[in-house]
């Protein structure tokens, strides 16, 4: 069975969480213990460690202050049930942990749970997205990072690479890739090129400090999201071992995590390049708080629920027309892209898009919104 790869949690995090009052966090998880195993058919949400760090540094990884942080909080108004399996350890070769890894993701979400994974290196992205191959349907990825994390295609899959390599494999069921919170003098112009030939979406630290609203959309339109912790500022992060003097700030790596949970069609997120310092441990608490509170108030909007109960804003362009729907329930809004062939059926459901209330407006100027026309070339080429 596939979950014979989860490493259930130990005494010492067990005698933590005995310590807690009833009203902590700890004291609501149902743990995977060496005498115990959750009942999944009472789980929404699973929360699980990787050790697995060799596409990084290879410096050893110690999860142990993380929960204990994240069971310290206190929960919202929350019904959520929350269970923690465990951890997936290394294998002899990281492609061992790579197939354990992805063999217990895709178990969970055919469960409809969705995993919380707190990893080592960001390679292990890759795993997750393969883990959608038995699901049958094309994947949106997006990742909170600095870098694109392109690299040479005979190169080994790391931290740094592993994003060719999604690019590039068969089968291909990548269908969009968004960064969030880019630097450009991290990437090379040839990188930036690369992600507009793709129609990829990326948008700069800078824009979405200014304005962290317009990242909503880019969310609410995703299957994996992998946050990469480097991409918050160390002042911030207490990372002072790779030191990085610009970055997100907590509130706003808390706020991409709320909007992560949010989203009605997320259903995997991933934290990944810890480097496993105190203070860096109580921010990926923080973190998995803001997912779950997110996910709590999730409003199984589009593409779960009927368009028919949406205002529909038709605008009129020279040879062509752009409809928006906008929801009566959440005010918020989604762009129609032309109706993808039936032929492909892993394509048949993405008829709308999402978008934000400012490309509404821009459309009502005659300004087509830069997604909704790398959506459609998508379609096209």
């Amino acid at each position: 069975m596939e979950f014979n790869f989860l490493e259930p949690n130990g005494d010492e995090i067990q005698s933590f969480i005995k310590g807690l009052t009833s009203q902590q966090l700890g004291s609501k998880v149902a743990f995977h213990t060496r005498e115990d195993f959750p009942d999944l058919n009472k789980i929404r949400i699973a929360i699980l460690g990787v050790y697995e760090n060799r596409g990084l540094d290879g410096n050893s990884i110690n999860l142990k202050n993380s929960r204990e942080a994240l069971y310290s909080l206190f929960p919202g108004n929350w019904e959520t049930s929350i269970a923690d399996l465990g951890d997936i350890l290394a294998g002899n070769s990281k492609s061992d942990t790579y197939f354990a890894l992805q063999m217990v993701v895709a178990s969970l979400m055919k469960r409809k749970i969705i995993p919380i994974v707190i990893g080592g290196s960001q390679d292990l992205t890759y795993p997750l997205y393969r883990a959608y191959d038995e699901l049958e349907q094309m994947v949106n990825l997006v990742t909170i990072d600095s870098k694109f994390d392109f690299g040479k295609e005979s190169d080994p899959i790391a931290a740094s690479s592993y994003l060719t390599k999604i690019v590039l494999d068969e089968p291909n069921n990548l269908f969009n890739y968004s960064n969030v919170g880019f630097q450009t003098y991290y990437n090379s112009q040839e990188e930036i090129d690369l992600i507009e030939k793709l129609f990829f979406d990326a948008y700069r630290l800078g824009d979405v400090s200014n304005a962290i609203s317009i990242a909503e959309p880019v969310f609410r339109d995703a299957d994996i999201v992998s946050l990469d912790l480097t991409s918050v500022k160390s002042s911030d992060s207490g990372n002072f071992t790779n030191f990085t003097p610009n970055g997100f700030n907590g509130k706003e790596i808390c706020a991409l995590a709320r909007y992560s949970g949010l989203s009605d069609k997320v259903s995997l997120f991933g934290i990944f390049n810890h480097n496993d310092s105190q203070q860096e441990s109580v921010l990926i608490a923080q973190i998995i708080w803001y997912f779950i509170e997110g996910f709590h108030y999730r409003s199984n909007e589009y593409p779960f629920g009927s368009k028919d109960n949406y205002l529909k804003y038709i605008i009129p362009f020279e040879d062509e027309h752009l409809v928006f729907y906008k929801s009566d329930k959440t005010d918020r809004w989604w762009i129609e892209i032309p109706f993808i062939s039936a032929s492909n059926n892993k394509l048949k459901k993405s008829t709308l898009l999402p978008c934000s209330y400012e490309e509404y407006l821009g459309a009502c100027n005659q300004q087509v919104p830069e997604r909704w026309w790398k959506a459609q070339r998508k379609n096209i080429i």
